[in-house]
């Protein structure tokens, strides 16, 4: 353990090494797959530009870890020094437990900025209530969240779809002779992989590197906490589809499919199949990941399968860095960037995806 200087209640741990510290995520209610030590593992394997640092608040007492923040220096010449808590997570909160303890995290965080050189901080939310008047950080809010209560049987829930943008693809897809695999083997995850990138081309998007999923893959598979699933037809894969499965809750984080087959809702089919296995193994919660404020398509797509949904709001350090940001879909080089991918070819997709991800967190 190290003393955070400037932050007498605040010390860093390695939870590679602490095994109190991934007891202390599956008992936090806020505890989710991004703030497992196997998450700094699979990070920093993937990507040497990124150092998971973990901050944690101790019992005087009997030194049980009672607050924690998982936070990462992500370090580019292109898009600046920071620390983010969490990288690629698309749900993450703070693993606070009173007003005290979170204080402590904050300014902990702040002396690591300056230890480390950091041009700003940014904390992502979605359970923890952060103090918003906090004179040092900012809010801002891009992004929504989905989330499907599985609180009624398996008919009532699917009642609550939208007749025909839900219920009437769901039984269109089981018409058209669709079966799911459920992936075991790296083979099937670089048949995803194709497809993704191919997805992801298409939409303008830079596809993350190959071996973000690999490591992924070998982290969490072994425990359980991550599922492929693929859509075939005759030899064909229409979609794919990986899913986090911890503790309560299962979360839709990346998704392919292959444009031929839209007219068959291979994404609805393999939806619909995890949230019925998800309903019979007990989980209470089925989310459909983040989406931007300004993708009305996707929150259309995703409010239509009866979900509620919730602000995911940034906290940003300095507070006058708060200001600066802005919705990545209202940028010009942004919309720029989308046009050269869409009519880049699959070689030079992965490549570009794997220069930018060296420098995105």
């Amino acid at each position: 353990m190290e003393q955070i200087t400037g932050a007498p209640n605040v010390v860093l741990i390695d939870p590679l090494r602490d095994e109190r510290w991934d007891r202390f995520v599956e008992n936090h209610p806020f505890g989710w797959i991004v703030h497992l030590s196997g998450w700094k593992e699979m990070l920093e394997r993937s990507f040497p530009h990124m150092k998971g640092y973990y901050l944690i608040v101790e019992d005087e007492k009997n030194g049980r870890i009672v607050a924690g923040l998982p936070i990462f220096q992500v370090k580019s010449w292109f898009t600046g020094k920071r620390l983010v808590s969490i990288p690629f997570a698309t749900l993450c909160d703070p693993l606070i437990s009173d007003d005290k303890s979170t204080a402590a995290l904050l300014e902990g965080a702040i002396e690591l900025s300056h230890q480390l050189d950091a041009d700003w901080i940014e904390i992502r939310a979605l359970h923890a209530n952060m103090p918003t008047e906090h004179p040092r950080f900012g809010r801002v809010s891009f992004f929504h969240h989905h989330y499907l209560t599985l609180d009624k049987p398996l008919e009532e829930l699917k009642t609550s779809f939208h007749a025909k943008a839900v219920r009437y693809e769901i039984n269109k897809a089981n018409k058209s002779g669709l079966h799911r695999v459920i992936a075991d083997s790296k083979e099937e995850l670089k048949l995803f992989y194709r497809l993704y990138v191919k997805t992801r081309t298409r939409l303008g998007l830079p596809p993350h590197p190959y071996c973000l999923f690999e490591s992924l893959w070998d982290v969490f598979v072994p425990q359980g906490a991550l599922k492929l699933t693929l859509a075939i037809l005759n030899q064909d894969v229409a979609a794919a589809q990986i899913f986090f499965k911890y503790k309560d809750r299962v979360s839709m984080e990346f998704e392919a499919w292959d444009f031929r087959f839209r007219n068959i809702s291979p994404n609805h089919f393999l939806i619909w199949e995890e949230i019925k296995d998800s309903y019979q193994e007990g989980y209470l919660t089925f989310d459909f990941g983040r989406t931007s404020i300004r993708n009305v398509s996707l929150m259309d797509f995703k409010r239509r399968w009866g979900s509620s949904v919730v602000d995911l709001p940034k906290f940003i350090y300095p507070l006058e860095r708060s200001a600066q940001f802005s919705e990545n879909d209202s940028n010009l080089t942004y919309r720029i960037a989308r046009v050269v991918f869409q009519h880049s070819p699959d070689l030079i997709s992965k490549t570009l995806g794997k220069l930018l991800y060296k420098h995105l967190g």
